[in-house]
Formats: C-alpha cells, sequence, structure tokens
C-alpha cells in the first residue's frame, strides 16, 4: 500500500506514503504503521487498521501438513466444486456484453486464438484470454485472495471516508464493486484493457476501458487510495507505473499491491525440480521475459516504491498453498482455490506465453499441463506460492 505519503502494504501486500509541496517535491511523513489488530470477519468502513497476518501465513514460518490428506495420491473430483467461501455476492451475473461506453464492436469481440479470446484494445499486449472462462476464474481468484487476506478487502489503513478510489487492472470488475458497497460515499472507478465488467453496479461505482501503463489523464493527486493486484505477467515498465500512482494519490493517500510470485516452492522437499508443477513455474517466468513483462519484477515493488518517492512503505510476504494439504482451515479453503486455478485455469494462463515466447506447438502445450494438472492433485506435494 503507498500514497504521497505514500505507504505500502501486503505481499500479499505493499503500501507507502508522502506529503507533496506545490512544487511536488516530496516531503516523507509518517502514516500509521501495521497494527497487530486481528483480523475481523467483517471489516466496515470504520476500519482503518492494518492487522499483521497471522503467523501461521507469514512467508518465514513453515505451513503445517494435514497428514490425514496424504493417504491417498490424488485429490480427488469433489473437490473441484465451487469452494464454498465463493459466496452470492461474489459469483456476479453480469452480461459479458456490456457497452461501457461507446466502445467500437471490434473492442468488445476482441481476437480470439487458441480456441480463446483476448483483447483487442490499443497497442499493449497482455498474455491471459478475457473470455468467460477467464472471468470465472478471476472471480474465483479474487475470492481466494480475499480470504488468504482474512476476508478483507484492503489492509492499508485508509481514511474511514475515502472520497476517490482506483483499481487498477479491474478485470471483472469484482472487488471495485464490493468496495463501492462497502464505502457508499466513495467514488470507485475501476479501469482494465478489457470491457468485461457487469451492467448492474453500484451508483459510485464505474469502469473505464484504459491502459494502466498510457499516461493517465486524471487529475494529480485526484485518489485517497489506489488499489493494484495481479499485475504479474501484464507490465513492461513498472517503473512507470508506481510513479503515476506517486503522481496520482493524495498526499497521505495510500497505494496497495498484491502480487502472486509465479514461482513454486516446498519447505519439505516434495516439489522435485524435475516434475512438471515446477518446470512449469521455471517456464513460466522465462516466457514472461521474451514476452516483455517480467514476471519476476513484482518482487522488487518495495524498492520500486521507496525509489518513487514513498514513504512508510510496508511488505509483508504470504504464502499461498497449492492444493488443500495444508492443516490450517483458512490455507486449506484458500489451497483450494488454487487448485482449481492451477487445473481448470491453467490454459488460459500457459498457452498464448509457450507457444509465442517458448515456440512450442499447441499440442506439446497441452501434453504438458496434463502432467501439471496431476502433479496439483498429488497429495504427496506440498507446494505454495509467495504472495507479495
Amino acid at each position: 500500500m503507498s500514497s504521497p505519503g505514500h505507504s505500502s502494504g501486503p505481499s500479499g501486500a505493499s503500501g507507502a506514503s508522502v506529503d507533496r509541496t506545490a512544487s511536488s517535491s516530496v516531503v516523507p511523513v509518517s502514516e500509521p504503521p501495521l497494527t497487530d489488530q486481528p483480523l475481523s470477519e467483517d471489516p466496515g468502513p470504520s476500519s482503518s487498521s492494518h492487522p499483521e497476518p497471522s503467523a501461521e501465513i507469514n512467508a518465514d514460518q513453515s505451513i503445517e501438513v494435514d497428514r490425514s490428506a496424504d493417504l491417498d495420491s490424488a485429490y480427488g473430483d469433489s473437490l473441484y466444486a465451487t469452494p464454498r467461501k465463493l459466496k452470492g455476492k461474489q459469483r456476479l451475473m453480469r452480461n459479458r456484453h456490456s457497452d461501457l461506453t461507446s466502445l467500437a464492436s471490434s473492442i468488445t469481440r476482441g481476437v480470439w486464438e487458441y480456441g480463446r479470446r483476448y483483447h483487442s484494445y490499443g497497442r499493449s499486449q497482455y498474455a491471459f484470454p478475457n473470455d468467460d472462462a477467464e472471468a470465472e476464474r478471476l472471480d474465483m481468484q479474487h475470492a481466494m485472495q480475499t480470504h488468504l487476506l482474512g476476508d478483507r478487502l484492503f489492509w492499508a489503513p485508509i481514511d474511514p471516508n475515502p472520497a476517490r478510489v482506483l483499481d487498477l487492472g479491474t478485470g471483472t470488475g469484482i472487488w471495485a464493486i464490493e468496495f463501492a458497497d462497502m464505502f457508499p460515499s466513495a467514488v470507485v472507478t475501476g479501469t482494465d484493457l478489457s470491457a468485461i465488467q457487469p451492467d448492474w453496479v453500484p451508483p459510485n461505482c464505474s469502469f473505464e476501458i484504459d491502459d494502466a501503463e498510457a499516461e493517465w489523464t486524471w487529475n494529480e493527486a485526484s485518489f485517497d487510495y489506489i488499489h493494484n493486484r495481479n499485475f504479474v505477467c501484464a507490465i513492461r515498465d513498472w517503473p512507470k507505473l508506481i510513479r503515476q500512482c506517486y503522481q496520482f494519490v493524495k498526499p497521505g493517500g495510500w497505494v496497495e499491491w498484491h502480487e502472486k510470485h509465479p514461482y513454486l516452492l516446498s519447505d519439505d522437499g516434495s516439489l522435485p525440480k524435475d516434475s512438471a508443477l515446477y518446470q512449469w513455474g521455471a517456464k513460466f517466468f522465462e516466457a514472461s521475459i521474451e514476452f516483455g513483462t517480467d514476471a519476476r519484477s513484482p518482487q522488487h515493488l518495495k524498492r520500486l516504491m521507496e525509489e518513487a518517492g514513498f514513504v512508510d512503505v510496508q511488505e509483508h510476504i504470504l504464502k499461498l498453498p497449492v492444493g488443500p494439504w495444508a492443516k490450517d482451515q483458512r490455507l486449506k479453503e484458500v489451497g483450494l482455490f488454487e487448485t482449481v486455478n492451477m487445473t481448470e485455469g491453467i490454459q488460459g494462463l500457459t498457452i498464448k506465453l509457450f507457444t509465442r515466447c517458448l515456440h512450442w506447438t499447441a499440442a506439446e502445450v497441452e501434453a504438458f499441463l496434463l502432467q501439471v494438472r496431476k502433479d496439483v492433485k498429488n497429495r504427496a506435494i506440498h507446494s505454495y506460492y509467495h504472495l507479495g
């Protein structure tokens, strides 16, 4: 999380704070630090604390394995039902042909490759699809990340009455919609390359089709809070994006970032380096570099935010299990979400990158992903990502 004074939050999140004179020079000011307050089940508009993650999900702690889950070699099909934490509000009924603005039909149609639909707005290249299947994956990913963060939409100690909020890379708009419901007096704007947001939204929420890496056209220092997440393999110029966040957030406001580091790890050596799952992560990084959107970049968010002028930059690294192998119930549920993500959603995350950048054939990708899915469902493998 961050703002001018900017703050950065969890990594899981990052945040920062700054003060700015009329000449746009920066004078650091202190912002409220993260507190040790426990996570609440229903963080309301008055909640401005920034809690530490619970001990069992900190990156420097090992996740205790549920050994009863190791009795069978693979997870059963019952695990692929929608996890119970995907609440009604998160299963948005949306018209995918929404005309958010007077967009040309070619923009809303997109382009089709590998049997998937991709955006066609502007010059930016995005590696992942924007079709209905991807929209459902994004909504599930929102539920997963929110649950990992203690059922919170944010961790920054924002003003209890924020006036203007920006959600960059809003995707289906689910985060912006839920934030707008939580803060009905705030004006919430979500931007994305794709027009996949619903027609029916709260009156204080709107969406714009825009490229986060283009020059921003809002007035400077106009947002109380800027929310960013899941830009891995989407951004070519991270320093520029962070500078624009700094430029357009108000002094004393906050910027918060949540990014997955798609490098698969295990604490108990259960993920062999020659496994398909481990190799998928390594190949994903390799392809992202060739694509021009280096997936390693989010690991440097804290330094980049400090270099941009943010102060009170705070970072938390969380563990996100792949599979419901953790003994902790919350992590088990989070891992179940990620199991679905890495079995049903992995084709969309892989096909364009691997064919275009690694020069694999589509058939080679599909055959490889069969092995990856087997590893994901293997109870003996206790892998995880870092979310930062």
